[in-house]
């Protein structure tokens, strides 16, 4: 068990990241994610709701070079009840497979790494069930070589009160980005509600390459959902 604030304060870049968790009182399923950003195009980006989840958009369409891996829906709620949070398009990829009766491991088998050498940034997913279990995976190069595609997929039954599970796609920083090593980090979890976790988590990342955040908080007994949005473009 780590303390995930220490965790994202001591690495000036995680890239992006996903956690999935239980809420201290036991009551909620908790998710959060985040994006980070080096470039000016990766950093040209806001969380946006939906009505089914988030998108990211381009604050300043301007200066938008290219969409392909940086604009997508990074969390979908299904009818089921069933939320998918991701850090690319594998988001939609997953909700078609579930659609179609397959499971989220069939759908991110068809799939692999970003297409963005020498990095090769990992694809990591979470999918967050009705009763509060949830999935983690990622999709990795072999230690940056591009010919071997590495899927790992972590599953967790029944979540602890108060424990979550964080993923995220580099290491640290780098040039290359080395690739997120290990299983999830386990992390304790004792924000009561969205908004203070959100605030919590925002100050905790780097000043310079924060992007956005989002965080919520699904009420287990009534799916009701609590969510806090920060964008750094948005802020006062």
């Amino acid at each position: 068990m780590i303390d995930m604030l220490d965790y994202l304060q001591s690495n000036p870049y995680p890239g992006r990241g996903i956690m999935l968790g239980r809420s201290a009182d036991n009551k909620s399923a908790v998710i959060a994610y985040f994006i980070m950003g080096r470039s000016e195009n990766s950093r040209n980006r806001v969380f946006e709701e939906t009505e089914d989840g988030i998108r990211t958009k381009a604050f300043d369409e301007s200066k938008m070079t290219d969409p392909s891996l940086i604009i997508y829906h990074p969390v979908r709620r299904m009818e089921s009840g069933l939320t998918i949070v991701t850090n690319g398009d594998q988001t939609d990829t997953i909700r078609d497979n579930l659609l179609a009766g397959h499971c989220y491991r069939h759908a991110l088998n068809t799939r692999t790494f970003e297409p963005d050498g020498p990095n090769y940034t990992p694809r990591i997913s979470g999918v967050v069930k009705p009763e509060g279990s949830y999935n983690l995976s990622i999709l990795k190069s072999l230690e940056g070589d591009p010919a071997c595609a590495c899927r790992y997929f972590y599953e967790y039954d029944a979540p602890r009160a108060g424990t979550g599970h964080f993923i995220h796609t580099y290491e640290r920083d780098g040039d290359p980005l080395p690739s997120f090593e290990g299983e999830p980090r386990m992390v304790s979890l004792t924000a009561p509600d969205a908004e203070t976790l959100a605030n919590d988590l925002w100050l905790a990342l780097n000043e310079d390459n924060k992007v956005s955040l989002f965080v919520r908080y699904i009420d287990l007994e009534t799916g009701e959902d609590e969510t806090s949005i920060i964008n750094k473009h948005w802020e006062a």
